[in-house]
């Protein structure tokens, strides 16, 4: 049943919005700026703070709506193997979840706006594929959750958009070294949203969905999972030399967690099990992201 309004609504509406979730709009934001900082030595506060406004509104956007469709399509249900959905438990109404997600992408146009005009048409053309790639990944005739491409979507819009993005918009030039920062601290959040369907590959499938957990198996799924993770890690070193610098290094030290958990998800059957493993791979990303920024300002 819906509950009303007051404090318990407002802790289910911070369940729904999946607070766990934000650190994969926050790690890339911080990337970027650390990327900009060692690029250009000064920190543009009004550029970080318009690129991560953007970002978790498009995140908790996202969020929202991937609980109000799957909810509404059936697709989540009460005895779902992942954390509770609002919508499918019953605890707020579809239309009110439905509501706040496109007030969340309101609010991301908003700050959209104020990012094109400091850093001009670029912050356009990454904002409005950010918003329609928000809007379409549970949304449309054929969402991208739905098909094997989330992990791509993911490693483009919580990856390379948004590191590239901050960086743009804190020193109003392009670099590479962003580029190979965006692909690095986006191939874990990729390797989030590879176990969440890993997890969910049986039922998904049964759903007719065809992610790309399910066109691959479980063994398959499990082995680029493992290469995803190694890969992450070994990227620091093309940050390094893109950088020129050898504190993007630092990042290999995360090798020997991204191992342990390859070896996780390889000993979990399909089920609660990994639910553990996907906080895991979350947490990876932020110590990633740290190892990252880190990095990049021993130099500065």
């Amino acid at each position: 049943m819906a509950t009303g309004t007051g404090a318990a609504s407002a802790s289910i509406w911070w369940m729904a919005i999946r607070p766990r979730t934000l650190s994969m709009a926050i790690v890339p934001v911080a990337v970027g700026a650390a990327s900009a900082v060692a690029g250009s030595g000064r920190f543009a506060v009004l550029g970080f703070l318009i690129a991560l406004a953007v970002a978790l509104a498009i995140q908790i956007g996202t969020n929202l709506l991937n609980d109000w469709r799957d909810g509404e399509s059936g697709l989540d249900t009460a005895d779902r193997l992942g954390p509770t959905r609002v919508t499918a438990s019953g605890l707020m109404k579809p239309a009110d979840v439905k509501r706040m997600a496109y007030i969340a992408f309101g609010c991301a146009a908003v700050a959209g706006l104020f990012a094109i005009v400091l850093g001009g048409v670029p912050m356009l053309v990454i904002g409005a594929a950010s918003l329609v790639a928000g809007l379409g990944y549970s949304n449309g005739p054929r969402p991208i959750s739905g098909t094997p491409f989330g992990e791509v979507f993911v490693l483009a819009f919580f990856g390379l958009a948004a590191v590239v993005g901050t960086h743009w918009l804190m020193t109003g030039a392009w670099s590479l070294t962003a580029l190979m920062c965006g692909l690095q601290i986006g191939l874990p959040a990729a390797a989030v949203l590879l176990v969440n369907n890993h997890r969910d590959r049986v039922g998904d499938a049964a759903s007719g969905r065809r992610t790309l957990a399910i066109l691959l198996g479980p063994e398959r799924s499990q082995s680029l999972y493992g290469l995803i993770m190694v890969g992450a890690c070994l990227f620091g070193v093309l940050v390094a030399l893109t950088s020129l610098s050898f504190g993007p290094l630092a990042t290999l030290a995360a090798l020997p967690l991204a191992l342990a958990l390859r070896r996780r998800i390889a000993a979990e059957a399909v089920g609660p099990g990994l639910n553990e493993v996907l906080v895991r791979t979350a947490q990876f990303q932020v110590l990633l992201g740290v190892l990252l920024v880190c990095g990049l300002l021993i130099a500065v």
